[in-house]
């Protein structure tokens, strides 16, 4: 069952991939703008993990889409407009140099950190906001680093997520192509890794009690990936990783059975948020030599309502929501929260026939 202290997680649940029509970040979107008017804006910090190379091309982009050859560490603090000025759920690029916090996005502080640095000012945060939860984002396919940085920074802000926020970023190529997609499933394959060392560091600190993972596309791909392998390495996940949310995940079904199966039973509570009519994900499955993707298989129908039951997979079909169908999470967040919130205010069991999409649509 999910109690009421795991909504800030589920609060948490989408991300929108970064798609063609969408606006671009200009360059240099990263570098810090300290003469401007910040009254009353709000200032999300992101700590960053990511096997990307750092950039030398654009210091504002910081890191490019090269895959390192070890772990690099920042943190960002970027600058949301006050309420009055823009819509939940939508980020307002900085289309213009300078930017102007009162209407879009900024960029207020960027710095690399060494390792020793991460963990320390991991530790810091966690205990001077009393926040023992930390929100872990794997982004998806087609994502820069900067418009990562921004996305991750509206989620957090928009859903109130109670939790210190850490994105993992894997070096995406940031296009959209057949080319750019094997490309960056290649780079999130070798990002597993990496992606592992930063379960570890962030598991290591003693005021981290619980940490949730938020991954989005082909994200979801190098997070089980991840997962699968720390459990067959060393027994088990992890206590700390309590949740694992899988939206719109570009996986193939048949390697998914088999992760869940090979993770055994002491593994943290799964959800996934699909959507039947994804197109994104169609297209992947085509790419794919027509191999069934787990972000938008029929949920209710068997054989997936019966292996979603046994696993203990808790499913919510976000089909009938309406808007683009691979963000439709992500734009539909309040609609989203408010199924689990009326669900757990009449005192059901998540767990209890989860699978069905109108058990949870309704």
């Amino acid at each position: 069952m999910i109690g009421k202290s795991h909504l800030w997680a589920v609060a948490t649940l989408a991300f929108a991939i970064c798609c063609s029509g969408c606006a671009r970040l200009t360059p240099g979107a990263l570098v810090p703008v300290t003469q401007a008017n910040t009254d009353g804006t709000s200032l999300v910090p992101v700590l960053v993990a990511t096997k990307r190379k750092r950039t030398t091309a654009d210091p504002g982009e910081m890191f490019d889409s090269g895959l390192a050859d070890e772990m690099s560490y920042a943190s960002v603090t970027v600058s949301i407009p006050p309420d009055a000025a823009r819509k939940i759920g939508d980020v307002q690029w900085p289309l213009t140099s300078p930017p102007d916090p009162q209407q879009s996005f900024v960029t207020t502080t960027a710095n690399y950190l060494d390792q020793q640095s991460f963990r320390a000012t991991l530790s810091a945060v966690a205990k001077k906001t009393g926040r023992g939860k930390v929100l872990l984002f794997v982004h998806g396919f087609a994502n820069r680093f900067d418009e990562a940085v921004y996305r991750f920074a509206q989620i957090i802000h928009d859903s109130n997520a109670f939790a210190v926020p850490v994105l993992f970023s894997w070096p995406s190529r940031g296009v959209v192509g057949l080319r750019a997609y094997q490309d960056d499933l290649e780079n999130a394959t070798n990002s597993r890794e990496a992606l592992e060392q930063a379960l570890d560091e962030i598991a290591a600190s003693a005021n981290v009690k619980e940490v949730t993972i938020v991954c989005h596309s082909m994200g979801c791909f190098l997070t089980l990936e991840a997962l699968h392998s720390r459990a067959l390495r060393t027994g088990k996940i992890g206590d700390k990783v309590k949740s694992v949310l899988l939206v719109a995940p570009d996986v193939n079904m048949n390697l998914f059975r088999a992760q869940m199966r090979e993770m055994g039973s002491a593994r943290p509570q799964f959800s996934l948020f699909l959507s039947q009519d994804d197109h994104a994900l169609k297209l992947s499955r085509s790419i794919g030599g027509g191999e069934e993707r787990l972000g938008d298989v029929p949920a209710g129908e068997e054989p997936y309502k019966s292996d979603f039951q046994r696993e203990r997979i808790l499913v919510f079909d976000l089909t009938t929501l309406g808007g683009r169908a691979h963000s439709r999470a992500f734009e539909k967040v309040t609609s989203v929260v408010g199924m689990i919130e009326k669900r757990l205010a009449e005192g059901q069991v998540m767990t209890d026939d989860a699978s069905n999409p109108e058990a949870v649509s309704q």
